[in-house]
């Protein structure tokens, strides 16, 4: 199969974890381009893919030839209303907005590329200007402080509720520009002043981390004994939910002190972890594709035990 020029981010680290086999059922449950899903299939595995974005059929067409593949238009929180419990080998997630997305000005999700102001990974929902031109000036705020970790997220509300009385957003770059005034222009920063706030309100629009944390939990269900889940993410508030996820799943809890006793009982672990802490992308991958600096990869292998929400 040719592939695309888009390289998925730790795609040797994820088929280490994953080792599909000929006969093995895999769920890539971000499909994006397809680098995952050809990397299974040159491995002989069936894969059944999710991806919410319509467009992803585009890459999906030259993997339907090998009569292995599956493409659900569907958010990959859903995969459990498709499998059986323990009946998948293992389950892959690439989290966030792809190169793509990144990439085509239409989409709405780069501050560098004029386009609708929109950052929907899907077709359907609310868009990033329904957000901005719509939300109360707090609740801005709180979305770019919580989710773009932006120190000065009142500040920036206040200057796209101020401009928004005059003319709603419409465009990224004029929103982009609105948030640099409010930063105080550049001043020779090598990152964006709207970087952060981009990401927030993608990351709001999508529902990106509950769409996490439900996917985490669907992947739990459907895995089989010995089965194994491989989690990507690129930024920290993602990382912080798949480490606290596999953290508790692996039943790593707290020693507890001469203050307080350990933490005993609760559900039995379902997951053991294949390796310590998270892998990253080494430098020869970084070199050749910076976007993956932020990469980390975590991972599990699934124990006997019942998922916790089916758990006695």
């Amino acid at each position: 199969m040719t592939a695309p020029s888009h390289v998925s981010v730790l795609l040797s680290e994820v088929v280490d974890v994953l080792r599909p086999g000929a006969g093995d059922l895999i769920v890539d449950g971000t499909f994006g381009a397809g680098g995952y899903a050809r990397a299974f299939l040159d491995a002989g595995a069936q894969v059944t893919a999710f991806d919410r974005d319509p467009s992803a059929g585009r890459f999906a067409e030259p993997l339907m030839a090998t009569g292995r593949f599956k493409l659900i238009e569907a958010r990959f929180s859903r995969m459990a209303d498709y499998f059986e419990p323990g009946s998948v080998d293992g389950v892959a997630l690439d989290i966030g907005v792809s190169s793509m997305q990144l990439d085509e000005a239409d989409r709405g999700f780069s501050f560098m590329r004029d386009g609708p102001l929109d950052m929907r990974m899907s077709d359907k929902g609310q868009t990033a200007a329904d957000l901005v031109n719509g939300a109360e000036q707090a609740e801005l705020a709180r979305i770019i402080w919580l989710y773009g970790d932006e120190r000065q997220s009142r500040r920036i509300a206040s200057f796209l509720v101020r401009r928004r009385a005059e003319r709603p957003f419409e465009r990224t770059l004029d929103l982009a520009e609105v948030v640099e005034r409010a930063l105080g222009g550049r001043r020779g920063a090598k990152v964006h002043p709207a970087t952060k706030t981009f990401q927030a309100l993608r990351i709001a629009v999508n529902e990106e981390l509950t769409e996490l944390e439900a996917g985490l939990v669907a992947a739990e269900k459907i895995l089989k004994v010995g089965g194994r889940l491989a989690v990507v993410t690129f930024h920290s508030l993602e990382d912080r939910i798949v480490k606290a996820f596999f953290t508790a799943r692996a039943g790593q809890l707290p020693g507890g002190s001469r203050h307080a006793p350990p933490i005993v009982g609760g559900p039995a672990p379902t997951f053991t972890l294949p390796f310590k802490g998270a892998r990253d992308p080494g430098d020869a991958e970084i070199a050749a594709n910076p976007r993956a600096r932020s990469a980390k990869l975590r991972a599990g292998v699934r124990t006997e035990a019942p998922a916790w929400r089916d758990a006695a």
